[in-house]
């Protein structure tokens, strides 16, 4: 895999992942959905959402997000692309015990620490063939 390849994949991962943390900060300015609440009260909160920055951004970086995943897949395999798509729980992972102080215990640095491995071990995979 060439450095281009490789910088759109991880242009994809990485636009994914802020997608995923803004959208958890426009969840967050709601708080806990309810389900059970009603119709009147789950579309208020729907509305409130469709208006929140933080789920804007985070739509339109998933937008981009598959726009840049299909120009990476036409120049690499799916099966070496799609695990690449780890490396995007990794960064959330560390982004939101940063800035949510989500916490994150030993066990999930391990589960970290074996998916950077994983990746490492698929990326270099392409190389050898």
């Amino acid at each position: 895999m060439n450095a281009s390849t490789f910088g759109l994949l991880m242009t994809g991962v990485l636009l994914n992942a802020a997608a995923q943390l803004m959208l958890k900060a426009g969840a967050a300015s709601v708080g806990a959905i309810s389900l059970t609440a009603g119709a009147s009260a789950l579309w208020r909160t729907g509305l409130q959402l469709s208006l929140h920055p933080g789920i804007l951004g985070g739509l339109a970086c998933y937008v981009l997000s598959v726009v840049v995943w299909i120009v990476a897949l036409s120049r690499v395999d799916v099966s070496m692309a799609y695990p690449m798509l780890s490396i995007g729980y990794v960064v959330n992972a560390l982004l939101a015990w940063w800035l949510f102080g989500e916490a994150v215990n030993a066990q999930r640095w391990a589960g970290i620490a074996i998916i950077i491995l994983g990746v490492v071990v698929i990326a270099r995979s392409g190389s050898a063939a």
